[in-house]
């Protein structure tokens, strides 16, 4: 079999198994039943069981993750939906978009110190809280190697969907906006996704949070580049 249709079939594959898994998701909503992860996890042991090169694999699939820009670019609907309630809290929205980068780089600069983390992985990890198309730019902007930024925002984004239901019930959050704004500014898509189970005002929260952290985070990469010299 051509290389052209082995890349062609695992195309197949994945939206296949993507979609099954979604739907089983549904039924059984269950953390490791989660698509980023199972359909990850089964997609992985084939490739590794077929001996199947990484370049052959994303050769047709790389219009997968090329999707992520539309797709970060169609957020935009809930927060237009959302617009009296944005214009109305706009500047909460702003600084908590603000602290959670601070948090983030914050964090990174204690395990830099801590750990000796440094170089490119120091670099890599300072964008893990923005959505993929964001961090991608940002780390290319710092120095850092676009392969370790993927890993970090995903496992970034699958920490938010374990962990964030469980800390915000913790959290004396009242207020709707108050309860989105931290899965966008935090944990991205994938914090989205939760969000808007919770409810469509929350959604369109963390949709402006995660865009507008994003933004920030690129306009800014530079800077914090030089923070890690």
């Amino acid at each position: 079999m051509n290389t052209l249709m082995l890349s062609l079939l695992f195309l197949l594959l994945t939206l296949v198994l993507f979609y099954a898994n979604q739907a089983l998701h549904k039924r059984h909503p269950h953390f490791l039943l989660t698509p980023a992860i199972c359909t990850s996890a089964i997609l992985i042991v084939i490739v590794q069981a077929t001996s199947t090169p990484f370049a052959t694999y994303f050769g047709e699939t790389r219009w997968l993750p090329w999707l992520l820009g539309p797709a970060t670019v169609a957020f935009a609907l809930p927060i237009f939906q959302e617009r009296k309630l944005i214009r109305k809290h706009w500047l909460a929205l702003s600084l908590g978009s603000c602290a959670g980068i601070v948090a983030s780089v914050a964090a990174t600069l204690l395990l830099d110190r801590l750990l000796g983390v440094h170089g490119d992985m120091a670099r890599s990890l300072l964008a893990r809280s923005v959505s993929t198309p964001f961090a991608l730019e940002a780390s290319r902007h710092m120095g850092g190697s676009a392969q370790l930024t993927g890993i970090f925002v995903v496992m970034t984004g699958l920490f938010g969907l374990m962990l964030g239901k469980p800390l915000l019930k913790l959290l004396p959050l009242r207020m709707r906006i108050a309860r989105g704004a931290p899965y966008g500014a935090a944990a991205h898509g994938f914090g989205l996704s939760v969000a808007r189970r919770v409810g469509t005002e929350e959604g369109a929260v963390a949709s402006l949070t995660m865009i507008f952290s994003g933004v920030v985070t690129v306009l800014l990469a530079p800077l914090l580049g030089h923070l890690l010299g």
